[in-house]
């Protein structure tokens, strides 16, 4: 029960980690996987994937696909919405994170 209730919360901040790489340059599934896990979050790709697709449909990221070493990559940078909200989320964790500190 205490892990499902903190996989929700961790969610969010997993979405604004997101943003706010997908803000300074494009990422994709795998580079985010690995940052998530520099960050002490365990993500599998089958859950990280669901994320980034559900926060393009929301209009906060934009996919674009590459060929890479003849493989398609999908990347996703940032749109102004989701920087948008970003900017809202980091004012919000900020007041959070000062209160229960």
């Amino acid at each position: 029960m205490e892990d499902k209730i903190l996989r929700k919360l961790f969610l969010g901040f997993i979405q604004i980690h997101i943003l706010h790489h997908a803000k300074e340059h494009p990422i994709f599934g795998a580079w985010m996987v690995e940052e998530l896990e520099e960050h002490g979050y365990s993500i599998s790709s089958g859950t990280l994937y669901p994320i980034l697709h559900s926060m393009e449909s929301d209009g906060l990221l934009h996919q674009e696909q590459k060929n890479v070493d003849g493989r398609i990559r999908k990347y996703y940078t940032a749109t102004e919405k989701g920087i948008t909200v970003l900017e809202e989320a980091r004012k919000k964790a900020y007041e959070l994170f000062k209160e229960i500190k």
